[in-house]
């Protein structure tokens, strides 16, 4: 029962703890437009909270004693009550011009510092609390931290599927209050049984899982707590670059939040258990397996083409890094003594790992280079399986030369390929030959793990030195909204702005051409011909939420007045600058830039003010749910004219977005059509790219003409797929699983 009782706790306190992330991610996340750096920022702060609460754990028993502290715990257990339920207000507006990370992370401590850092010591706590109670279990209190990590998993894939679907937030904000009063009485609980305990000894001996006899460990050593830290870096690191990469190419929704983060978590609950399945050998043999599709995959900068199949090779890299990382830190895990100190330590890992990505990363470094530098690391940290013989001098001279030599074969060969035709029969089978050759060597490397490491270094430095691909950088930065890339085209005639892995808009060099709208906006899509069409001579007030280079305004009038909505500064100022695009100098209509979250920013124009309102707001290749919701109609259609036109750009790879908007278009009582254009043979001069897009109106007949056009069809709904709402959306029923 005593067992039972103390697993209850940590697995209640683990639930809340997990469900609180996401749950206060989906509130303050429409304040910053969507964007994948807000839950970034958000597992930075939880992360810091958490180390905060270990920290406590680990000072409050070491100097009160195990019994005192539950005492003073008890009392601390009351004043989250002070502020709950959790939510947003009396916050403020973020800033528009400034780095919005300082403003979230004051927002965060205001609004859910307090209970975060309560439930964040309730594992180290009670496993502290349980190795006292003389229980035989006691021996090895680390089974409470796999029912801790195993609550906390089942936490974040029920909050996507149990409770947002079902739940507003402030339904969820209340529930979670009453669990916070469960687990309070339960804590209470646990707290007198230890007082009624005889006191406990020997916290100094460890009976390792599957062993009837103990170990007496000696105090961990400096050397020890370092590597403890670094084996918790390098998997937080990760799990931080592999959410933004989904969050960013798909979209900033609580399932792609908490769906690695379950992975992650998952790893502990199988190598923190008594008998882990799979074993951590096997786990480090298998490793080489995880990592090198990616690096090869990257090499070859290829783009698989099956939609989600893209994601695994991150997705496998990770799980193969984080659960031999986390193995090592299971096997080097210290007498119960020293429990609250080695949880201390990985907290901090975890801390820094998250940091580096989200806070430091962005200044340092204009492309995702800590992605591939903690894979590196996690190979790095692999345990040696060479045996003695590796450590000889001459095998540590072969650790470094081996990989510098695959290194300077693929920089030879990229350096021959951009002299050649892309797609000539002598290009193909040298790559795949370098491929090949560079794989065997690869793996043949698996063994020692520097060599590995550095080899697999220099695969994932190829793209970082911009060996591979035909463009030519002209610049590049990295704001809180994500990455930014100039570029001149590879026939040195075209500039085009690249955010992530998804070109946001292309200009022609040549002044004969450079008001000619290109890529998704020329002037045969669907969106050039609806400004060509009989309706768009009657409109003079058009608001486009989303700049990218500013290209729609090739289509402005000298009697009209033109207002872009954008959250992200570092876009104004590359559309705006006339080095890379001059689409908003050229303009024939004034324009005027307004910087801030869409919803925010439109709310506060004028009523009836546009007669044309352009959605195509993008991150990376991702579109912000927020602005796809029920309520984000309601706004638009608050500041469209009596007889205005809503266009929205729903181009992308992962998602079929049609569907939702027809949903939304019946739940709102307009006229919805969908137009969808193939790039053509005629069209070649256009840079085109495919594109679709969705039209709505309060008033059909100035749809009416769309009827008859080929591009267009009337958009009917689909009554399986659920009307969207601030605070419901459901991203698996609209992914293109294959494309």
């Amino acid at each position: 029962m005593l067992v039972v009782q103390f697993t209850l706790t940590v697995f209640v306190s683990a639930t809340l703890l997990f469900l609180v992330q996401p749950m206060y991610a989906r509130m303050v996340q429409p304040l910053l437009g969507g964007s994948p750096a807000v839950w970034n920022t958000c597992m930075v702060f939880f992360q810091a909270a958490l180390l905060v609460g270990y920290v406590y754990a680990h000072v409050t028993t070491t100097w009160l004693g195990v019994r005192r502290q539950a005492l003073v715990h008890l009392i601390v257990l009351l004043f989250p009550f002070l502020v709950l339920p959790i939510g947003l207000s009396r916050i403020t507006a973020p800033p528009t011009t400034n780095d919005p990370v300082l403003w979230l992370l004051t927002v965060l401590v205001i609004s859910v510092g307090l209970p975060f850092f309560v439930v964040s010591t309730s594992a180290p706590l009670m496993q502290k609390w349980f190795a006292h109670m003389g229980h035989r279990d006691s021996r090895d209190p680390y089974f409470l931290y796999v029912a801790s990590n195993l609550g906390s998993m089942l936490a974040l894939l029920g909050y996507p599927t149990l409770v947002e679907p079902y739940l507003r937030l402030s339904d969820q904000s209340r529930v979670w209050m009453l669990g916070y009063g469960v687990l309070t009485l339960l804590m209470g609980g646990c707290a007198l049984r230890l007082f009624l305990a005889p006191v406990a000894s020997g916290e100094e001996t460890f009976f390792p899982a599957g062993s009837a006899n103990a170990v007496e460990l000696p105090p961990p050593t400096w050397k020890l707590r370092g590597r403890w830290v670094l084996l918790s870096l390098v998997p937080s690191s990760l799990l931080v670059g592999v959410t933004t990469y989904l969050t960013t190419e798909i979209g900033a929704v609580p399932l792609l939040w908490v769906m690695p983060l379950a992975v992650y978590l998952l790893t502990f609950v199988i190598v923190f258990a008594r008998r882990p399945i799979p074993s951590h050998e096997l786990m480090v043999r298998v490793q080489p397996f995880l990592v090198m599709p990616m690096a090869i995959l990257t090499l070859m900068d290829r783009q698989i083409a099956w939609g989600w199949v893209q994601f695994a090779p991150p997705l496998l890299a990770f799980l193969g890094a984080a659960m031999v990382c986390h193995g090592e830190l299971a096997r080097k895990r210290p007498a119960p003594a020293h429990l609250t100190e080695f949880y201390l330590w990985m907290s901090l890992g975890g801390v820094v790992g998250g940091a580096f990505n989200s806070l430091l990363a962005p200044v340092l470094f204009t492309s995702v280079v800590e992605f591939p530098l903690a894979v590196v690391a996690a190979c790095l940290l692999r345990p040696n399986r060479a045996g003695e013989e590796s450590w000889t001098s001459k095998q540590r001279f072969r650790d470094v030369a081996l990989p510098l030599m695959m290194f300077v074969l693929m920089a030879i060969w990229f350096t021959i390929q951009k002299r050649m035709e892309t797609n000539a029969p002598l290009v193909l089978l040298g790559g795949v030959f370098v491929v090949g050759v560079v794989a065997i060597l690869s793996y043949s490397f698996q063994a020692r793990p520097v060599r590995f490491g550095l080899a697999m270094g220099a695969i994932l430095l190829v793209p970082l030195l911009g060996m591979r691909g035909r463009t030519t950088i002209l610049h590049a930065e990295r704001s809180f909204f994500g990455i930014h890339r100039v570029e001149r085209t590879e026939d040195g005639r075209h500039h085009q702005l690249v955010h992530g892995n998804t070109i946001h808009g292309v200009q022609a060099l040549d002044p004969a051409h450079r008001r000619e709208p290109l890529v998704y906006y020329h002037r045969h899509s669907p969106i050039g011909e609806l400004f060509a069409s009989d309706a768009a001579k009657s409109w003079r007030r058009i608001g486009v939420v989303g700049l990218g280079t500013g290209t729609l305004a090739c289509y402005s009038q000298p009697q009209q007045e033109w207002t872009y909505f954008e959250i992200d500064p570092a876009v104004e100022r590359l559309a705006s600058d006339p080095r890379f695009f001059t689409y908003l100098r050229d303009s024939a209509a004034p324009v005027r830039i307004v910087l801030g979250d869409a919803r925010l920013t439109v709310a506060e124009a004028r009523e009836c003010e546009f007669d044309l309102l352009v959605l195509d707001a993008f991150s990376s290749d991702a579109i912000p749910a927020h602005l796809l919701t029920r309520e984000a109609i309601q706004l638009y259609l608050h500041k469209l004219a009596d007889r205005g036109t809503m266009a929205f750009h729903i181009t992308n790879r992962h998602l079929e977005l049609s569907p939702v908007l027809a949903r939304l278009s019946v739940d709102a009582g307009l006229t919805a059509y969908v137009g969808t254009y193939v790039p053509t043979e005629d069209d070649k001069d256009l840079f085109p790219a495919g594109s679709k897009w969705v039209v709505m109106s309060r008033d059909g007949d100035s749809l009416a003409m769309l009827a008859d056009d080929s591009l267009w069809t009337r958009l009917d709904p689909d009554p399986a797929i659920p009307v969207w709402t601030d605070d419901f959306s459901n991203l698996f029923q609209v992914l293109k699983w294959f494309h």
